[in-house]
């Protein structure tokens, strides 16, 4: 009796931590926080945390199956998606979220109204012309930018925010103009009882997926991809903590000027602190050079970038991190969104890349070149204190909320 009360406590604790870890949902401001310490962490490991590159990958595999590598500046085959670090880190993201998802009995596919498809492939269209202009999407060009303090990271942030309020403009002309019609759904005859009950069978499925995952990096090891198997690792947890919380950069920008709600500004402000800080550490101690990620175009291609960026985030209803984490749980209108953004990335960046465009746009400031060690601190600082009670004003207020 005694051994069999002892094992079913064990058991007992053990699904009681799987619950913990894998099933229940995290705040937005623990998502925040684990964020900035896997940016961080990534920083260390290779290179400031992006995704554009990776979604550029995807689309350089498209021209040069088809012939089309010269659009893209192709001179030889592009490194497989398996290969090159950021693509991988992307893979990484959307198991990770596919994982999670299963794992909560979170993951569904479904259809969406015509027009929804439509949208996402054009918001991601123009989310892939921002991020070429920039030099970054919203996760490079901003986030990241402000958080290894590139300029550029700044005046992305205000095109974001003029490109959201002409997004939320035109969703709220939408709904009063063009409103979706939803299809009468015809009672159907019973269904026979499908053999395999799925939503028994996924947690099953999430779990492989996370142990296959962590495996892989020793499989990269063996290889000498120590590095590649790394950026794996850490995809899959950028991935959990996003799905597991709704965690979605584009609700920094979108819900202030839709609904007033500062949930995600305050966990975007709390997580960049910490990614500040530990940027601080990394660049003042030598540990990767000073000027390591300050390639963001400051001050008109972020500028620029940022507005065409925002205006197809919210037309899309994902940026580049949350699109790729719902579409691991299953969102197909998302799907369309990575196809517009890998389908237009290559071209436009071997554009930027290769004309005049390029040098008028800009090129990376660093701010510490510009205020020294001494006053960035200050700056930071002030400038995450102005934005936070900015939204604590627009959420009472409404200020900024836009009407019609």
């Amino acid at each position: 009796m005694e051994k069999t009360s002892l094992r079913s406590q064990i058991w007992k604790e053990i699904k009681r931590g799987y619950n913990f870890i894998f099933i229940k949902d995290r705040p937005l401001w623990v998502a925040g926080i684990g964020l900035g310490v896997l940016a961080i962490l990534i920083f260390l490991w290779r290179y400031p945390w992006g995704i554009s590159s990776g979604y550029g990958n995807w689309g350089n595999q498209l021209y040069y199956y088809f012939g089309l590598g010269k659009l893209a500046g192709l001179k030889d085959a592009p490194l497989t998606p398996w290969i090159h670090p950021v693509s991988v880190m992307n893979i990484g993201m959307i198991l990770g979220a596919t994982g999670a998802s299963m794992m909560k009995g979170q993951f569904s596919t479904y259809l969406a109204p015509t027009r929804e498809y439509f949208k996402g492939f054009l918001g991601g269209a123009l989310m892939g012309i921002g991020s070429t202009f920039a030099n970054g999407c919203i996760e490079g060009g901003f986030y990241t930018a402000v958080g290894v303090f590139s300029m550029g990271g700044f005046m992305m942030m205000i095109g974001l925010a003029l490109g959201s309020i002409l997004g939320v403009k035109y969703l709220i002309w939408e709904m009063l103009n063009w409103p979706v019609k939803i299809p009468t759904q015809k009672p159907v005859a019973d269904k026979k009882t499908p053999r395999i009950d799925w939503s028994k069978v996924y947690p099953y499925i999430g779990g492989a997926i996370y142990i296959l995952i962590c495996l892989s990096f020793y499989v990269y090891s063996a290889f000498d991809k120590t590095v590649i198997g790394g950026m794996a690792f850490f995809g899959l947890w950028v991935g959990f903590f996003m799905q597991r919380s709704r965690f979605c950069l584009q609700r920094t920008f979108r819900n202030p000027f839709m609904t007033g709600d500062y949930e995600m500004v305050k966990a975007v402000i709390l997580s960049l602190i910490i990614y500040c800080a530990g940027s601080a550490v990394i660049k003042y101690g030598f540990f990767q050079p000073d000027t390591h990620g300050i390639d963001h175009r400051f001050w008109l291609g972020s500028l620029i970038g940022g507005g065409i960026f925002g205006l197809g985030m919210v037309i899309a209803g994902a940026c580049a991190s949350s699109g790729l984490w719902r579409a691991g749980e299953g969102n197909t209108k998302v799907w369309l969104a990575i196809v517009g953004f890998c389908s237009v990335y290559p071209f436009f960046k071997n554009a930027v890349k290769t004309t005049a465009l390029g040098p008028f746009l800009g090129k990376g400031v660093y701010v510490v070149d510009v205020l020294t060690w001494t006053w960035t601190p200050v700056f930071y600082l002030a400038f995450f204190l102005v934005w936070y009670l900015l939204a604590v004003y627009n959420e009472k207020t409404e200020k900024f909320v836009i009407t019609f």
